[in-house]
Parts: C-alpha cells; structure tokens; sequence
C-alpha cells in the first residue's frame, strides 16, 4: 500500500535526517546546514521586499512540485538515453577500425552530456515558473514587486565580482543563471501587475489567492506595503549571531558610533553584542535608552528582560515578560524567549513557570522541534519525566531521527509513572512513527548512533 502525502513527507524528512547523522557520525541536535546561506541572505538584502521575493520564489518550487517533477523527467530520460547511448557503442564498433574504440567512447560522453544539459534546460525553466508565480505571490503579499528584479541586479553583480573573469560559467551550464534578461522580465512582470486591474492577480485577503484554503482571509494586521518595519532590528540581530565573536560585532558598532552614523536598529544590535559578549548591565542600559525612544517595541523588550535576567534582577526581568506576554499572548518568540531565561534559573518553580507559559502553544507548535526541545527541558527541570521524554522524542523525530524517537518512546512508555492518558499519547505516537522506522529500515537506513550501541 503506497504510503499517504503525511507519511511520505516524515519519511523523507527521517530519511534525510538519518543521512545526515550516519555522515557526521555524533549525536545531539544541531544547526541546520542552511544557516550561513539564510544569514547571507538577510544581510545581503536592504529591504525585508527582497527577502520576501526569494521567499516567495522558493515557495513557487515547493507548490509546483519541482523537485518532484525532477525527478519523475529524469527517470523518463534515462531508457532513451541510456538506449541511444548503447545503439552508438554498437554502431561505433561495427564500423572497425583502429577509432572504434575512441567512437564509443564519445558516444558515452555525448549521451552523459545529453542527460545532464536536458536536467539543466529543465530546471532554468523551473526557474523562469517560479519567477513568474513568486512576483504574483509577492504582490498579493502587500510586498513591492519591484524587489524581485532589485535582487537579481544584487546577486548579478555578485556573481560578477566572485568570477572577477576567470571562473565565469557559460549561461547555457547554468541552472540558475541570473542574467540581464531574467532582471528585464522580473521588471516587465513588475510593472504588468502595477497595471492589473484590482483584484487581476488576487488582492490580499481575497478567496482568489491559490496559495490560500477557500475562504480564508488575511487579518488587518497583514504587513502594509514596505515590510513589517522590523526587518531592520533583524537584520542586525543576525549580523551579531553570525559574527566570528561578539566583541568583533561591538568593535564594529563602536566605530559606527564614533562616527556619528548609528541607526536605531544598529543600537538594538550593539545591545545584543553587549549582552553575548555577557555586559548584561550595558545592555540593558543600551535597551532602556531605546525604549524611551519605541516604548512598548517587541524586539526591543524581549531583549531587555534578557538582559535584565543576566543582570541578577530576575523580580524585574519577570515583570517585562509579564507584560510581554499580556500585550502578546501566545507570541512564540515571547514563550520561547521567557521559557529559556526560567531555565537559566534551574529550580523546579521556574520550571513549572515555564511549562506554564509555554503549554498554550502546545497544541500549534506540534511540528516545531525548536519549541519540543524547549518543552523538554522547562519539564525535565520542572520534575515531569513524562512530558519530558514525550517533548524530548518529538524533538528527535522532527530532527529525521525518527529510529531515535520510537526508542525512547516504547522506553518512556514502561516508566511506572505513566498515567492511562500519557500511556494513550505515548502508544498512538509510537504507532504512527512505526511504520516510518519499518520503511527505512527496509531501505537500508538505520540511525547510527543507535547502532553503535
């Protein structure tokens, strides 16, 4: 029985997810391998409408179904090539002759070259699709289309300025070739939906967006054009994480000072270099300056109570979260944030207080590895072994080690205090995560750091 789209999506993440331990050969979570390039992203961009066009072209391959399709063409062209390929070896060597051997060895060749050219013409026109679907959902988004074009001009002269001449690849052996007529259509296609009618390629919150479930509407909060306003203070707090050393980023950030050109945004990430760099005091400082300034800004007060709990006044810290979380309940980045600075502490009362706040976005964050594992260690400090090791196995299985995740669970369900409903939870995750770990084993792919053991 071929397994449904649920299944098929766990396993191919398991799968990949085991690949990636048997290579690496430790256990443990870890960073995902696209953080560099996404961090690249960001920082390369100067408005949040450019990161959104990426976004929204990557968003285009994923509702084509291209890596699929890709697959499926590539599948279909290997009879024919591989036959072709073969018919030339024997024409070749039916010729005789001394260039016998050298015919069939460029019939080999040239079918090789035939196979990968006609990947590559496929997926530049997977591209161009997702271009052309990408802008549209760009607009319904309320974003500037026009930023499409701005970053295929960026990554263009990027492109330009790496080469510097000597390693410039043909157009036609490039998948994603960013040349001047991709940047010309984008800005042709721009200004085509400045010209639609209203409503011609579906206006934000209109039951006509595709990439929307039918009748389903956007609330008033949707960002207006130009971004949410936040993209800034992002930028920079990822420009501070992904610095070689927090006292680097604070070098940089003082030189912007001394010259007189810092940027709010810039301040709030001179706030967090302080606060990684462990100044929790200056920090903190920096932040109350801000919020003079923005009072009531989200960035900026999630930091400041970080900043506040390093300092020692946690009574002060408890308070800005307290007052996060009434003015936005059930925000992940607030849960979240709170819930680590509780476990900072390492009492069974702040454990409890984190179990606490994070327990009404249980039910949506589900499918968040990042929130399991957050779950799992308020509990585990908080002395509840059960959910505990529940959160802890989910946390394994949305990382691809879903052999990982079955064993702890059949272990966690033979603890004494497991009560009839965890028993009912643990027993209906383990049958649903079964067949998953069955089906890889059957491929030969097993979780190394179980088999070590």
């Amino acid at each position: 029985m071929a397994l449904d789209e649920e299944r098929r999506a766990a396993l191919l993440g398991a799968k990949l997810g085991a690949l990636v331990a048997s290579r690496r050969g430790t256990s443990g979570l870890r960073r995902p391998a696209h953080f560099a390039a996404g961090a690249g992203l960001v920082l390369e961009a100067d408005r949040e409408d450019e990161v959104a066009a990426v976004l929204s072209h990557e968003i285009a391959h994923v509702t084509q179904h291209h890596v699929l399709r890709g697959v499926e063409r590539a599948q279909k062209d290997q009879l024919p090539i591989l036959l072709g390929m073969l018919g030339a070896v024997v024409a070749a060597q039916a010729a005789g002759g001394r260039s016998g051997d050298n015919a069939a060895q460029a019939a080999i060749i040239s079918a090789m070259g035939l196979a990968q050219q006609r990947q590559i013409d496929y997926t530049r026109s997977n591209e161009h699709e997702a271009d052309r679907l990408g802008i549209q959902t760009l607009s319904r988004s309320r974003y500037d289309t026009q930023a499409m074009a701005d970053f295929f001009e960026k990554m263009l002269v990027a492109s330009r300025t790496n080469a510097a001449g000597y390693y410039d690849t043909p157009d036609y052996l490039m998948t994603h070739p960013v040349t001047t007529t991709r940047i010309g259509e984008a800005k042709s296609r721009s200004q085509q939906i400045a010209r639609a009618p209203v409503g011609y390629f579906g206006d934000v919150g209109r039951s006509d967006n595709p990439l929307l479930p039918g009748g389903f509407t956007l609330s008033s909060s949707a960002p207006a054009a130009g971004g949410t306003g936040d993209f800034e203070f992002a930028r920079e707090r990822l420009r501070v994480l992904s610095a070689d050393t927090a006292s680097s980023a604070i070098r940089e950030y003082r030189q912007l000072r001394a010259a007189g050109t810092m940027t709010t945004a810039q301040r709030y990430g001179y706030a967090i270099a302080l606060l990684r760099d462990n100044q929790s005091a200056a920090a903190a400082s920096e932040l109350a300056g801000l919020l003079e300034e923005r009072p009531g800004h989200l960035w900026l007060m999630l930091a400041l109570g970080q900043a506040e709990a390093r300092a020692g006044k946690s009574e002060t810290a408890d308070a800005t979260f307290t007052a996060l979380l009434r003015q936005s309940p059930h925000n992940r980045a607030v849960a979240l944030t709170y819930a680590d600075v509780l476990a900072e502490r390492n009492t069974v009362e702040a454990g409890q207080r984190a179990q606490s706040v994070l327990r009404p976005l249980l039910g949506r964050s589900a499918e968040d590895a990042v929130f399991q594992r957050t779950f799992a260690r308020a509990s585990d400090i908080a002395g509840d072994p059960v959910r505990a090791g529940e959160a802890h196995a989910e946390a394994a299985f949305l990382s691809g080690r879903a052999e990982q995740a079955l064993v702890q669970l059949k272990t966690l369900k033979k603890r004494p205090e497991v009560d009839y409903y965890a028993r009912a939870r643990i027993e209906a995750r383990i049958a649903a995560i079964t067949p998953i770990v069955l089906e890889l084993r059957r491929q030969g792919i097993r979780d190394e750091d179980l088999r070590r053991r």
